[in-house]
Parts: C-alpha cells; sequence; structure tokens
C-alpha cells in the first residue's frame, strides 16, 4: 500500500470525533455588552455576571456601548456571533420604547436577539423639589392640575423610561407637564435640588438615598402596589390608577444563540438572582427579581413595546 492509500485507510478508520472535536462551551471569557455607561444598568449587569462566572467557572468581561439610548450596544449584540461567547444587557428603553417611538432602529427587538431572562424591574419615582408646596401626591397633583403647563420635570433623555413616564402622568392627570432632558442621569437629581426643575421622575435606585437624607421629597413609585425598599411613600396608581411605569434589565443572546447555550444562560443566571448575599444586596437597592422564562419575557417585551408605543403616539412622540 502507498503512502496515500495508507493515509487515506487511517482517516477512514478515525472515529469523527477524534478529527474534529468541538470545544466544550463556555471555552473562553464571555463578553457582556452593557448598553450604557456607569449606572443602574452597569451596577446590576456586573454583578449578576460576576455570580454567573462563579458557577460557570468562566470570566464574563463586561464592555460598555453607550449611546442612542441603547441603541448602540444593542445592535453590536445583534450582529454578534450567535455562538455564546457574546451577551449584552438589555432594557426597556433598549428593548421597548425605543422600538416605538424611533423612526429608524438599526435591530428589530423581538427578532434579531434571543431572549435569556428578565433579571429585575424597579419603579421609577417621582421626586420634588423640598420648596415645593406640596406634602404628599394628591396635594402635589392639585397643583400640576391647578397651572398646566407650569411644572416641569428632569430626566436623563428623550425616550427614556423616565420621560415616558412623565408623558404616562401628565395623561393621566389631564394637564400639560414640561420635559426637560438632560444628557444622563447624572444632572437630573442636581436640578431638582436645586430647585432648578421642581420634579423628576427617576430610577427608584436612583433616588432612594437622596431622599432619605432630606435632600429630596419622594411622594409615589411606580408600581402598582407600594414596595418594600419604600413602605410609606404611595404607589401613584393610588391616586392615578392605571399608573405603572417600571424601568426592567434582561439579558440577551443574538438570535440563533444554539438553544442549550441560552438554557444554560437562564439557569446561571436565576441562579445567580437566588444566591442569598446578591439577592439581599439588589433587593436593598431597590430592585424587585424576576428570573423569567425566555418565552415569558419574550412576550413581555412585546407587551411593553405596545403599551409604551401607545403612551406615545398620545404624546406625539417620534424621534428622527
Amino acid at each position: 500500500m502507498n503512502r496515500r492509500h495508507l493515509l487515506g485507510a487511517l482517516a477512514v478508520a478515525l472515529p469523527l470525533p477524534a478529527l474534529a472535536q468541538p470545544r466544550p462551551w463556555p471555552s473562553q471569557p464571555i463578553r457582556v455588552i452593557i448598553p450604557f455607561a456607569a449606572g443602574v444598568t452597569d451596577t446590576l449587569g456586573r454583578l449578576v455576571t460576576i455570580e454567573m462566572g462563579r458557577r460557570l467557572g468562566q470570566s464574563f468581561v463586561a464592555e460598555n456601548r453607550p449611546g442612542a439610548g441603547g441603541n448602540i450596544g444593542a445592535e453590536a449584540c445583534a450582529r454578534a456571533a450567535p455562538d455564546g461567547n457574546t451577551i449584552c444587557m438589555g432594557t426597556i428603553s433598549s428593548h421597548a420604547i425605543n422600538p416605538a417611538i424611533m423612526a429608524r432602529m438599526p435591530y428589530d427587538n423581538l427578532r434579531d436577539f434571543a431572549p435569556i431572562t428578565q433579571l429585575s424591574h424597579q419603579p421609577n419615582a417621582l421626586v420634588i423639589n423640598n420648596d415645593v408646596p406640596a406634602r404628599n401626591l394628591a396635594e402635589f397633583i392639585a397643583l400640576v392640575k391647578a397651572r398646566p403647563g407650569f411644572y416641569s420635570y428632569a430626566t436623563s433623555g428623550v425616550g427614556t423610561s423616565t420621560h415616558l413616564a412623565g408623558e404616562s402622568f401628565a395623561q393621566l392627570v389631564g394637564a400639560e407637564v414640561v420635559h426637560v432632558p438632560y444628557r444622563g442621569s447624572g444632572g437630573v437629581m442636581t436640578s431638582v435640588m436645586s430647585g432648578e426643575t421642581p420634579m423628576s421622575f427617576d430610577n427608584l435606585s436612583s433616588v432612594l438615598q437622596l431622599a432619605r437624607e432630606g435632600r429630596i421629597r419622594l411622594i409615589g413609585v411606580g408600581a402598582k402596589e407600594r414596595i418594600a425598599a419604600a413602605p410609606d411613600v404611595p404607589a401613584i396608581a393610588e391616586a392615578l390608577p392605571g399608573f405603572e411605569s417600571l424601568s426592567w434589565h434582561g439579558l440577551f443572546a443574538p438570535a440563533n444563540t444554539p438553544p442549550a447555550i441560552v438554557a444554560r444562560l437562564h439557569a446561571e443566571a436565576v441562579a445567580a438572582l437566588r444566591e442569598p448575599a446578591l439577592a439581599a444586596r439588589l433587593t436593598e437597592l431597590g430592585f424587585t427579581l424576576v428570573g423569567s422564562s425566555p418565552d415569558e419575557f419574550r412576550a413581555f417585551i412585546a407587551a411593553e413595546t405596545r403599551r409604551w408605543g401607545d403612551v406615545a403616539r398620545r404624546a406625539n412622540l417620534r424621534v428622527e
């Protein structure tokens, strides 16, 4: 037998797995794209994926890709190879509000992602400057009704969940309030504390400590009911039935990521949320932990897109 025939015979004799043995996943650090700079999404994403990495025996490397209300980072995730080595954080902005209000989107929020799990939600909270002549939510609503267009509210930008919270509030009150967008969340609380703007909607975790210190007045939360982190603060829905504004976060993989990998990521994310020390820390920060299934999360995103699209249409809000 000549050399060519001998090599051919050996190749046929070898079992296929010996010729091309795939490396088990995860075989390298997993990239986590966070579509915002330092803040709530970044903190949550890092804390959860650190615990996931401990459980998987493989590190998760956070990569901040901020801009366009989360669209830049989300697009990078959608275009990444669907091999389980890239996942991303997604929020109500990147995966529900932006598709409802933006004329052009660089991705489809349902088609281009494999949802892993909704990690958490937290209410957006209504806070006012200490000099506003209202001691509680009912008195403040009366002020807004009495002076339509007089009161303004600061948020971290156009099209954010806090912007839509203000629009929903105005629609239910039946009086105009003026939106004052800032570039990011840094200047929002400074504006309210100084009185430059008398009110704001912001994530509860961003305002809770300031309210506890007496630097602003927390008068309502956007959950359907009062929450454990601020039990003395009424739900806005107590005065305005139907009001709800939750800022939520979840994990996504690119579409077509193998179902077995998505299932493993889901299992480890849920286990991380149930780790007692991490769960206690996140709850203290004002998060309500979720851990939904991928199918539940997909249905939730579709419902949120419809809901905030309705609010945006009533407000004639469209971002070109």
